[in-house]
C-alpha cells in the first residue's frame, strides 16, 4: 500500500510538472484582468529616463535626432545639439550617433545604493528606461546587437537595476519608447544645407563596410538607424516590427517585471504591441499563477491598462488606476534646460495626482556616470522628508467625494488682474488639458484657500497647497453641504501637536491655518469624524 501510495504521488507530481502553460488572448485575459493592489496603493514611485543620450551635456532630450539638425524649427529644445556635437565630437557625417552612445559608460552606476535612497525617500515602485526613440537597447538582447551590454557601458543596465529592486523589494517596471524611431531617425540620413560640409551625407548612410578597422566593425549602422528611406520597403517595414516584437518579448520574459510603460498613444505598432503584452500577462500567468503584470501608456478605453498622462494629470477623479509622469528639467539630464520644478511643485502635483485617484512616477534625471545631480539631490531630499511626514493622507489613500475645494484660485487671482482677456483664456485652455498641463515654478502659485482632499479608512485628509496664516472657508465639508458630511469630532496637522482651531457651520467648514507648520509645503490636516464609519 505504502508503495503505491508513493508511486501515485510521484505521478501526480509528474503531471503537475508538466502542465501546458496557459496561452491566453487578450480578450480572455481582460475578463480576469484585475489591477495589483500594490499599484493601487503605492501612490509615488521613481523613474530613471536614463540612457546613451545622458553622455553629452547639452542638447536637449532628443539629442540623437536634433544632433543631425542645423535647423530644429520649434523643436528649440535640441537647438545645441547640433553646435555642441561639432565642437565635441566632430561633424556628424564622420562621428555620429552610434559613436556617441560608445562614449557612455555609466561608470559609476550602483544600482544598490540608488534603489535603497529611492525607497527612503517614500518610492513604492520603481522604472528604468529599457529603449528609447534612439533604437539602442539598454538590456541584453538577442535580437538587437546595438545594446548596452555589447558597447558603451558593457553591462546589462535592465538586469541590474532588477537585482537590486528584488533586494529591496520594491516592484520593478521597464519603459520602452521604440516605436517612434523610424520617422525619429530621418535627420541621420540628411546632410548640411551650408557651410564647409553642405551636401555631404550624415553616417546614416554608412554600411558594415565602414566600419572596417574601427571600434564598431562588425555592426551594420543601418540595424541602428534604419535603412536610407529610399531603401526603405514595405517587406523591410514589416521585418523591423517583427524585430520589435522578439526584442521586447525578451524584454518581458527574460527578466521579472512588474510594470510595463510605453511611450506613444496605445499599443506600439497596433497589434503588435498588443502581442507583446500578451505574451507579458501570459508569462506573468504563467509565473505567478494569476496575472500580476501592469501595462501602461496613453491609452484611451483600454479597461486592463493604466492611463499615463505625461507631464501633467486628470482633470477629474478617474474610477481606475492611473498615472501622472513629470521630470525636473529634461527627460534626459542636461545643463542647457533649466530645472522646471522644485520640491514644492513636486509636492503640489502629487498632491493633486493622489486627490483623484492617480499615482506620479517621478523621473530622475541620472548623470551620464550614473549618479544623482547634487542640485537634484537636495530637492528629492525635501520630496522625501514630506512625503515621510504625510504618508498616512498618502499611500492607499482613496478620493474623497470631490478632489478639492476652492479650486482655480490662480486663474481667479489673474482675472482680478485684469490679465488680456486672451491671456486669460489660453490658461483656462491649457488648465482643463490633461498632458502638458503640469504647474513649474514659473505657474503662478496657487491662492492660499485652494485644497485637495483624499481619505484613508475612516479620516479625510486637506491637502492646503499654499498655506498662509489665517482662517480658510470651505464649503464643501458644511455640514448641510451637498456631501452629507458628518458632524466633525477633531481636526489635528500632521507633524504637530499643536491644537487647531475649526468652526462648522452648516454652509462651511472654517479651518484657522496656524502661523508654525511642519514645513514650507503643502500643510496635511486630519479630520476625524466626518465620513462614515467602514
Amino acid at each position: 500500500m505504502r508503495k503505491s501510495l508513493t508511486i501515485l504521488v510521484l505521478v501526480l507530481l509528474a503531471t503537475n510538472c508538466t502542465q501546458p502553460e496557459q496561452i491566453l488572448s487578450w480578450e480572455e485575459q481582460r475578463e480576469q484582468y484585475e489591477f495589483p493592489a500594490w499599484f493601487e496603493e503605492a501612490r509615488f514611485g521613481i523613474w530613471a529616463h536614463w540612457g546613451a543620450q545622458t553622455q553629452p551635456n547639452l542638447g536637449g532630450g532628443w539629442y540623437a535626432r536634433h544632433m543631425y539638425m542645423q535647423d530644429v524649427g520649434n523643436q528649440q529644445w535640441g537647438k545645441n545639439a547640433n553646435p555642441y556635437h561639432l565642437e565635441t565630437y566632430g561633424h556628424p557625417s564622420e562621428i555620429g550617433y552610434k559613436d556617441v552612445l560608445n562614449e557612455w559608460k555609466a561608470e559609476n552606476l550602483d544600482t544598490d545604493a540608488l534603489l535603497k535612497y529611492f525607497k527612503s525617500i517614500g518610492a513604492k515602485y520603481f522604472v528604468i528606461l529599457a529603449n528609447h526613440h534612439d533604437h539602442f537597447d539598454n538590456f541584453n538582447s538577442s535580437y538587437h546587437l546595438w545594446n548596452s551590454v555589447n558597447m558603451g557601458p558593457k553591462k546589462d543596465i535592465v538586469a541590474e537595476f532588477e537585482k537590486s529592486t528584488k533586494k529591496y523589494k520594491i516592484p520593478f517596471g521597464v519603459s520602452s519608447h521604440d516605436d517612434r524611431y523610424l520617422g525619429w531617425w530621418l535627420p541621420a540620413f540628411g546632410s548640411d544645407t551650408s557651410g564647409f560640409y553642405e551636401g555631404v551625407p550624415y553616417d546614416g548612410h554608412m554600411t558594415i563596410e565602414d566600419g572596417i578597422g574601427k571600434w564598431w566593425e562588425g555592426l551594420d549602422p543601418a540595424d541602428l538607424y534604419g535603412l536610407p528611406p529610399e531603401k526603405r520597403t514595405p517587406e523591410w517595414i514589416e521585418s523591423v516590427k517583427k524585430n520589435w516584437v522578439l526584442r521586447h518579448t525578451e524584454l518581458v520574459t527574460n527578466y521579472d517585471i512588474d510594470f510595463l510603460w510605453f511611450d506613444g498613444y496605445g499599443f506600439p505598432y497596433g497589434d503588435y504591441g498588443q502581442e507583446v503584452c500578451q505574451a507579458y500577462f501570459n508569462h506573468s500567468l504563467n509565473t505567478h499563477g494569476k496575472i500580476k503584470g501592469i501595462v501602461a501608456g496613453k491609452f484611451h478605453e483600454e479597461p486592463s491598462t493604466v492611463k499615463d498622462i505625461e507631464r501633467g494629470g486628470s482633470n477629474e477623479i478617474l474610477d481606475y488606476p492611473w498615472q501622472g509622469t513629470l521630470t525636473f528639467g529634461s527627460w534626459f539630464y542636461k545643463n542647457d534646460r533649466p530645472i522646471r520644478h522644485n520640491a514644492r511643485t513636486v509636492i503640489e502635483m502629487l498632491t493633486d495626482m493622489i486627490s483623484k485617484n492617480g499615482n506620479m512616477l517621478l523621473n530622475v534625471e541620472l548623470r551620464p556616470d550614473g549618479t544623482i545631480p547634487p542640485d537634484h539631490k537636495i530637492i528629492l531630499d525635501d520630496i522625501g522628508a514630506w512625503i515621510k511626514l504625510n504618508q498616512e493622507a498618502i499611500y492607499a489613500s482613496k478620493p474623497w467625494e470631490i478632489f478639492g475645494d476652492n479650486l482655480n484660485s490662480s486663474l481667479k487671482i489673474l482675472e482680478e488682474q485684469n490679465i488680456g482677456e486672451a491671456d486669460l483664456k489660453a490658461l483656462k485652455e491649457q488648465a482643463k488639458a490633461e498632458h502638458f498641463n503640469e504647474r513649474t515654478v514659473e505657474s503662478l502659485p496657487y491662492g492660499p484657500t485652494e485644497v485637495r482632499f483624499t481619505t484613508n479608512k475612516n479620516d479625510l485628509y486637506i491637502f492646503v497647497l499654499n498655506p498662509a496664516t489665517g482662517p480658510i472657508h470651505l464649503p464643501s465639508l458644511g455640514s448641510d453641504s451637498d456631501y452629507s458630511p458628518n458632524r466633525i469630532k477633531s481636526i489635528s496637522m500632521i507633524g504637530s501637536k499643536e491644537s487647531i482651531k475649526y468652526d462648522q457651520t452648516e454652509n462651511e467648514l472654517i479651518l484657522y491655518i496656524p502661523e508654525n507648520r511642519p514645513n514650507q509645503y503643502t500643510t496635511v490636516f486630519k479630520v476625524r469624524g466626518i465620513l462614515p464609519k467602514q
